[in-house]
């Protein structure tokens, strides 16, 4: 195991109650605040009246700015910054998922800071404060709502990119797992597929004596594909929805990575077909993560034995290979049970750009710690995504 820091300030309001905590949690000290969300859910289902009025009953000034997009934009997110700065915004709310907390996390830096918030993208600037913001989740996928991470898209060159600094942790995350249960079927199971690669970013380490961090990867993928085959049966299973959504807070909070070297090979990736084709990140996972563990599989046998036994269940087999391979083809009946696309072609996704993906996903560089990648290493695993 290694050595690690960990730190970890948001507070988690869980239940069905927990957005008429609010008013508690946003405190007494802010007296503008961005509301920041995607489309019109949150005004159909209620929840936008519902957080208005108890921002309005403690007399806050609400300032809106709605529109994000999945896989959210820079442009949006400078509009953002302007508004903050110019009416002297004090806290940002964001109320979605995972595109419209990295959208508030990526203007809470840049309230900060007199340049261009991309320079914190390109290393030209470090971060070293944010503003402070809270979240109320209605779709558990990213487990944004308690990370140190934050994604956005720079429509100039379509480059997606991340950042990662403690300050834009939210104060605090609000969970309801009744603000779920309508979700769509697509959204649901492309959050259980999100959840999962967060975990297996973590899991798939060379770090050796891991065991607690080991167990806690492994219950935690087990509890989200569980609880994920019983929504295909009932999607209004209420508890199905909860252990689903503590589960992509966990998976992403970074208990899950202590004292572990994580990967992240799958991610980049995935990134850039999000960012060329607009596809949805759990789709692109989907396509990604079984094509990753074929190839690089052999750069360690025994975890990914491991992963099929304690996982999957899978008895020893004849050779350690074996073993493996069935985990893999196990993980891939899972997520086509849950009818996801496991190729660009059930995807409906062209196949024609995997060098230009493969240079952006790479950068020049290596990519991924359990199999160092170089570019032609991600092209072929793209080419098993065919």
């Amino acid at each position: 195991m290694n050595s690690f820091f960990y730190y970890n300030p948001t507070k988690i309001e869980f239940g069905k109650d927990s957005v008429e905590q609010l008013s508690k949690l946003i405190g007494d000290n802010h007296k503008k605040v961005l509301l920041h969300y995607g489309g019109g859910s949150i005004k159909r289902s209620g929840l936008y009246d519902k957080v208005i009025k108890i921002l309005e009953d403690k007399e806050i000034e609400v300032f809106e700015l709605g529109k994000v997009e999945p896989n959210p934009k820079l442009t949006l997110v400078r509009e953002g910054i302007e508004i903050c700065k110019k009416e002297n915004i004090s806290f940002i709310l964001a109320v979605g998922g995972g595109s419209v907390i990295d959208s508030a996390k990526v203007m809470a830096v840049g309230v900060e800071y007199e340049g261009d918030v991309w320079d914190y993208f390109t290393g030209k600037a470090d971060i070293e404060s944010a503003l402070p913001l809270g979240v109320v989740l209605t779709i558990p996928a990213t487990g944004s709502e308690s990370s140190p991470n934050a994604i956005v898209t720079n429509e100039d060159g379509m480059l997606k990119m991340g950042i990662e600094h403690d300050s834009i942790r939210p104060e605090f995350a609000i969970l309801n797992p009744k603000l779920t249960l309508t979700l769509p079927t697509k959204q649901t199971f492309a959050g259980v597929v999100d959840i999962i690669s967060h975990v297996h970013e973590r899991y798939f380490t060379n770090t050796e004596r891991v065991e607690l961090t080991d167990g806690l990867c492994e219950s935690t993928i087990r509890t989200v594909m569980n609880n994920g085959y019983k929504l295909k049966k009932d999607p209004m299973d209420y508890h199905a929805r909860a252990e689903i959504m503590l589960s992509g807070t966990m998976a992403h909070s970074g208990i899950l990575g202590l004292g572990r070297e994580e990967d992240w090979g799958s991610h980049r990736i995935a990134h850039e077909m999000t960012a060329l084709y607009g596809t949805t990140h759990g789709q692109t996972l989907s396509i990604v993560l079984p094509a990753w563990m074929k190839y690089v599989y052999k750069a360690n046998v025994d975890k990914f034995v491991q992963f099929a036994k304690n996982v999957f269940h899978v008895e020893d087999m004849e050779t350690p290979e074996e073993t493996a391979l069935e985990g893999i083809k196990r993980f891939e009946k899972f997520l086509k049970d849950m009818d996801m696309p496991i190729s660009f072609t059930e995807a409906n996704i062209p196949t024609d750009e995997f060098e230009l993906m493969a240079e952006k996903a790479s950068k020049g560089d290596i990519v991924g710690k359990f199999k160092k990648l170089d570019k032609k290493d991600i092209v072929n695993i793209l080419e098993l995504c065919k």
